[in-house]
């Protein structure tokens, strides 16, 4: 099992807002799943974006032993695996996008096997924000982070989705950072949350089921 540990991490996009958030320190267990929480604009996207090396930022992150410096960006994205909110698609099909021939994800977010031969264009919002999981999913990265997976589903997608996820946090030994405004939704899936604060500061809490 491999924690992930973030060391006085701070995003430093040119030019954004919220220069003023606090860096954060944590270690995200394995097979756990923290609930990030914040006002729209706080930097919850910036945080996992920079988790994710995708965009500039000072501090350090750890996976087990290994420091991202010492990885290649890349190889870095497919073990942390980001998972936006709006989901990008390069190909034509859905199919295109799967790199094995497992099926069980897709089973898993309520699609049959037909769904790899879709046209993309045909994807609802809610639809791409379930296949982009389980296209993260397939590839096997030890550490999720996910930008308000579940923004464009009804309840009962969500819940599927909440299971999902929860499966390959504990099947995966995963560590798993989950952005939501949704209070029910933390008290279902969560062992800790992290509070941006509109000052910056940043609270991490033990989450008290409902």
């Amino acid at each position: 099992m491999t924690d992930l540990v973030i060391s006085n991490l701070q995003s430093s996009v040119p030019g954004i807002a919220v220069q003023h958030l606090q860096a954060l320190d944590i270690t995200l267990p394995a097979m756990e799943i923290t609930v990030l929480n914040g006002k729209s604009g706080s930097g919850k996207s910036l945080l996992l974006r920079a988790i994710a090396d995708l965009d500039p930022s000072t501090g350090e992150v750890f996976l087990g032993n290994q420091s991202r410096l010492t990885m290649k960006a890349h190889e870095w994205r497919k073990k942390v695996c980001y998972v936006a909110t709006e989901s990008s698609w390069w190909f034509e099909t859905v199919g295109e996008h799967f790199q094995n021939s497992n099926t069980d994800y897709l089973k898993q977010m309520g699609f049959e096997v037909d769904v790899l031969g879709w046209n993309i264009n045909r994807l609802s919002s809610g639809e791409k924000q379930r296949l982009a999981l389980a296209r993260a999913f397939s590839r096997s990265p030890e550490v999720l982070l996910l930008d308000e997976p579940t923004a464009s589903l009804d309840e009962s997608r969500t819940l599927l989705v909440e299971d999902a996820v929860n499966d390959y946090a504990k099947n995966m030994s995963a560590p798993v950072l989950w952005v939501s405004h949704d209070r029910r939704q933390l008290e279902r899936i969560a062992q800790r949350a992290v509070q941006i604060h509109q000052d910056g500061s940043i609270k991490i809490t033990s989450v008290i089921p409902g």
